[in-house]
């Protein structure tokens, strides 16, 4: 079995259901998905945590693929009030969603070694590969950064999908690190940043982390923020997720997901209540 952990709330709920069915359709083992979700609504009325029945839409799909497959919310709200809410990266230029992964060693049902995935990600092929990287010796495999690697350091990697030796990293106090940096200090990629200050690394390939354009051995592509220069001296950046599809298909050039957008549509028409 596979273990996956997601961390957001209700507003990207469609984001997460084909990130979702991305895995269910690409990866023949059985899979545990972990979903780490909060009420925040005092703060936002935006910040909702993930319903009971989308959680059950999750695991209703997962199980048509296999049914020793699940899908469990963890809800982190007490977790994230008393160890993050208050601090320097509580309001920042990312919800106070992104910091939930630095919370996974405090969830009792998080497993020894699970795969954590940005809700912007779509599977391309078996996650098995991954799964199978060794870890025994270090924090986490992660590929590196696209741009981080030029902007900021050789070895920065990018935190979106990566493979995570919960044991170590508890042995480690790694993440208790992370919540303690992230709380004092502002930063502009507050998780990343710590978890690359602090974290014991393997490098992997970017077909683990396909930051731009998905190749023939891609395994997980990220619809994460780029930079596309023009000469002489401009450049755009760009910010598109799975779930514009027009921006996918006019700006990205990306078709590969359209069976799962049309079966999210199906979706929306037999369970309306998730959406």
């Amino acid at each position: 079995m596979i273990s996956i952990c997601y961390s957001g709330n209700r507003a990207i709920f469609e984001g997460l259901l084909m990130s979702v069915m991305s895995v269910a359709k690409q990866t023949k083992d059985s899979v545990s998905i972990y979903v780490l979700t909060m009420d925040l609504h005092d703060e936002n009325p935006k910040f909702l945590p993930f319903s009971d029945q989308q959680i059950a839409l999750l695991d209703d799909i997962v199980k048509q693929k296999n049914k020793e497959s699940k899908v469990v919310k963890c809800d982190v709200t007490q977790l994230y009030k008393t160890h993050l809410i208050g601090g320097k990266n509580h309001e920042s230029g990312y919800t106070p969603y992104s910091l939930l992964r630095l919370l996974m060693d405090l969830v009792p049902e998080i497993p020894d070694k699970i795969i954590y995935l940005d809700i912007d990600t779509m599977c391309c092929s078996d996650l098995k590969d991954f799964w199978d990287i060794d870890v025994e010796n270090v924090d986490m495999a992660a590929c590196k950064d696209y741009m981080g690697r030029f902007w900021i350091r050789t070895s920065y990697v990018n935190s979106g999908s990566i493979l995570m030796n919960m044991k170590k990293i508890k042995e480690d106090n790694l993440l208790e690190k992370c919540r303690k940096k992230v709380y004092k200090n502002f930063m502009l990629m507050p998780d990343q940043t710590a978890l690359n200050k602090y974290a014991k690394i393997k490098h992997i390939p970017f077909r683990f982390n396909e930051q731009r354009k998905i190749k023939s051995d891609t395994v997980v592509k990220h619809f994460c923020k780029g930079v596309v220069f023009f000469l002489p001296f401009g450049l755009h950046v760009y910010n598109i997720k799975q779930w514009q599809r027009e921006k996918v298909h006019k700006s990205l050039k990306i078709f590969v997901f359209d069976d799962i957008y049309q079966q999210v549509d199906k979706l929306k028409e037999s369970r309306p209540e998730c959406f």
